[in-house]
């Protein structure tokens, strides 16, 4: 079974395809998803339907997320990522948990959007 550092890494490979839909899979069926911008979701189903917006959402805006570093063990891991936007870089970070092998619980922290330039 793989330890919370191996599944974020799965995770962040298959963000990678650009199809957030997949990482469902990832989840386990009681899974809390926290997103600072989207808000909460709770079990699978409202985290597949929120990774489906998300494919909408990254699509429209133009934007790739990319980990610059992921660690852990155990139950618990963190990724340091950037989002690139055609504004710029939005830096942040993602906390995970898992249990046997299945996310249960994630949250991201965010920094502030780059400043609008047309302000």
């Amino acid at each position: 079974m793989k330890n919370a550092k191996e599944v974020i890494e799965t995770f962040w490979e298959i963000q990678d395809e650009g199809d957030y839909t997949k990482l469902v899979n990832l989840f386990s069926e009681d899974a809390v998803f926290e997103d600072p911008i989207y808000g909460k979701f709770e079990g699978r189903i409202e985290i597949l339907e929120f990774m489906q917006k998300m494919n909408k959402e990254m699509r429209s805006r133009d934007m790739v997320f990319f980990a610059l570093d992921i660690d852990g063990g155990g139950n618990v891991a963190w990724a340091q990522w950037v989002a690139k936007t055609p504004d710029g870089d939005i830096e942040g970070c993602g906390l995970y948990r898992v249990k046997n092998g299945m996310m249960t619980y994630y949250k991201d922290y965010m920094s502030s959007p780059p400043p609008d330039p047309k302000r």
